[in-house]
């Protein structure tokens, strides 16, 4: 892998892991539209780490205010605070879901999907669907201080759905926080923060694979490069779509989902 394909990479994943729009879908159909491999299972395991450290940094970087300031309430007694205790509380058990689910099914649904193209183009159809009648008939009048246990518990459940491709992570916590009420903005924000410890824990798992067969010296270069670009492109995403969701709907990414979800089964079925 060359510097230069390392950071497209890092500007799909970047681009993709925070826009509702599937990461892991694209990465799939990417291979699919253009035979682009990312290499043997080693390859693709080193730079696995590189993007997750980068799109975690993205987040911690842009929410590191609401992270400190949740984190820190946590077992306050502070009633001023209750709140933030709430909050980081739900984002813990909004987390248990995908933490189980994760390791149990993870390599099971990437075999099974790594080749579904159909399928994954009918998953970008469906919930971008969905994703529009949602931002159309949701009430969309809570905002981020009144999400509860069983609010987080539910959009946790949700989260979990995100490791098949074509449901995205952030697209279908989005949709879940609508259908309880909330408003767009506080939804993406909720999306984000409940993705930041399922994004470290995804870090630490790739890492300890990692060192089972070490980081060969020809990767270090891409490593950092499709890291960065990752990082960078990631932080961007995250601010537009947080200003972007304050004063407009998700019906632009429901058009890009179907699109390419039309392309791929036309591509599938008729080359």
């Amino acid at each position: 892998m060359d510097i230069l394909q390392a950071i497209w990479l890092g500007i799909l994943q970047g681009l993709t892991e925070f826009l509702p729009i599937s990461s892991s879908a694209h990465l799939i159909l990417m291979r699919f539209w253009f035979g682009w491999e990312i290499g043997d299972p080693q390859t693709e395991l080193v730079f696995d780490v590189a993007l997750h450290v980068g799109t975690l940094t993205a987040i911690v970087v842009y929410f590191w205010r609401d992270l400190t300031r949740i984190a820190g309430a946590a077992f306050s007694a502070d009633p001023e605070r209750a709140i933030d205790k709430r909050l980081a509380w739900g984002i813990v058990v909004g987390c248990i879901p995908a933490a189980l689910v994760g390791p149990l099914f993870e390599d099971v649904i990437e075999e099974v999907f790594r080749t579904q193209y159909a399928v994954i183009a009918g998953l970008l159809i469906g919930i971008g669907l969905l994703m529009a009648v949602v931002d159309r008939l949701g009430r969309k009048q809570r905002a981020l201080e009144s999400v509860g246990i069983v609010d987080a518990l539910l959009i946790g459940v949700a989260q979990s759905l995100a490791l098949i491709p074509g449901f995205s992570r952030s697209g279908i916590t989005m949709i879940a926080g609508l259908m309880l009420g909330l408003q767009r903005e506080a939804a993406a924000r909720f999306s984000f923060l409940l993705a930041t410890p399922i994004t470290f824990g995804a870090a630490v798992w790739s890492f300890r694979n990692l060192f089972k067969g070490g980081v060969p010296a020809e990767m270090l270069a891409p490593m950092l490069a499709g890291g960065a670009a990752a990082m960078v492109v990631g932080w961007l995403c995250i601010a537009f779509l947080i200003r972007y969701l304050r004063t407009r709907s998700l019906m632009p990414f429901v058009v890009y989902r179907v699109v390419i979800g039309l392309a791929t089964l036309g591509k599938v079925f008729w080359g």
